[in-house]
């Protein structure tokens, strides 16, 4: 495997899998690229020696272009996006700005410097993008399908969407050799505390309430980032230029259900480390309440998507993949990632 742009790869799913690319690939060098917005933080990759991080802007083409033609690279990977749909919601131009014309900024680079400069050199651009493209299911109707009708509800959907649109163009328009792939809800190390899965853990340990919004029966598919990170390797060793594959978790589960297991994981941490009760002296768990006491119910967000779910048949089939992770074993490793790394996430909490 040649190296590795990798942009967005200070943020949480790039990050993890700069990591996950240098324990599996440790003769590749990987140049991350990342504007280090509010979700990027250069600590996430500091301690990976194969890694180079530059910061950037995707939509700064000369940049993008000076990269892959001086470092020779021919793989990009493509996390970088803005992701939170509530900020989506509140502020969508830069949702416009960094999810479509940004990826198009990058598809530009990459068809100067690998197709019309290189002259069709091999290569492979890999789109990360999300099951939220497809809309919202009923309780009935089967997962979605790499074949679903795109339905975006909200404006960060739709920005992915509109972007996954432009990789496919790119493909069959110009040739260029590209994968996307569709994910599910990523959990897991290094998460910035916006999500549900770090906000309410951090929540629990500081004694703050935890937000379900509506009824907190919405469902998703929740994905351990380190089986995502497996997925995207699958991709680009495996993946058919110009398809799609779908990236699930194989665990589809409402928020409240996720919400309770969260609760019960912070009390089970406390009952036996004791020393937790003295670093987090305001979660109920120190003193032997439940954490559980802490949900509240909230207005439910505006056009909040009720189920998805993901068929990843085609993934299984044409790439092996499969997740490794149980949802509970893989959200214990999770809480107790964020236990064991408070210098990292603590300077957060301030921004």
């Amino acid at each position: 495997m040649a190296d590795l742009l990798v942009t967005g790869g200070a943020g949480f799913i790039g990050g993890n899998f700069v990591h996950y690319w240098a324990n599996r690939h440790p003769d590749d060098r990987i140049v991350v690229l990342d504007a280090l917005t509010y979700a990027g933080n250069a600590s996430t990759v500091a301690g990976v020696e194969q890694a180079e991080l530059v910061e950037g802007d995707i939509r700064d083409t000369a940049l993008v272009e000076r990269l892959l033609r001086e470092r020779g690279i021919s793989t990009l990977v493509h996390f970088a996006a803005e992701s939170h749909v509530d900020r989506s919601i509140s502020g969508p131009d830069v949702f416009i700005e960094t999810n479509i014309l940004g990826t198009n900024s990058l598809l530009k680079a990459a068809r100067k410097v690998w197709l019309d400069e290189g002259s069709g050199t091999p290569h492979r651009f890999h789109h990360v993008s999300t099951d939220e493209v497809y809309g919202s299911l009923g309780p009935e109707d089967p997962p979605f399908a790499e074949s679903h009708q795109y339905q975006p509800n909200s404006p960060y959907s739709a920005s992915k969407a509109s972007s996954d649109h432009l990789v496919r163009a790119y493909h069959h328009t110009f040739g260029l050799d590209v994968v996307t792939s569709n994910c599910s809800n990523n959990y897991g190390p290094y998460q910035y505390p916006e999500k549900l899965v770090p906000l309410f853990l951090l929540n629990a340990l500081h004694g703050r309430p935890l937000p379900i919004y509506g009824d907190g029966m919405n469902v998703r598919d929740w994905l351990h980032v380190a089986d995502h990170c497996r997925g995207i390797e699958a991709c680009l060793a495996r993946g058919v230029a110009g398809e799609t594959y779908n990236i699930g978790g194989g665990a589809e589960l409402p928020n409240m259900a996720v919400i309770d297991t969260i609760c019960a994981e912070v009390d089970r941490a406390f009952a036996d480390n004791g020393d937790l009760a003295r670093r987090f002296p305001d979660a109920p768990a120190a003193r032997g309440r439940a954490t559980a006491e802490l949900k509240t119910y909230v207005e439910d967000r505006k056009g909040h998507d009720r189920r998805y779910a993901i068929d990843e048949t085609k993934a299984r089939a044409e790439l092996g993949y499969a997740p490794a992770h149980g949802f509970e074993d893989g959200l214990r490793q999770t809480l107790h990632w964020y236990l064991a790394n408070e210098a990292w996430w603590r300077p957060l909490l301030a921004c």
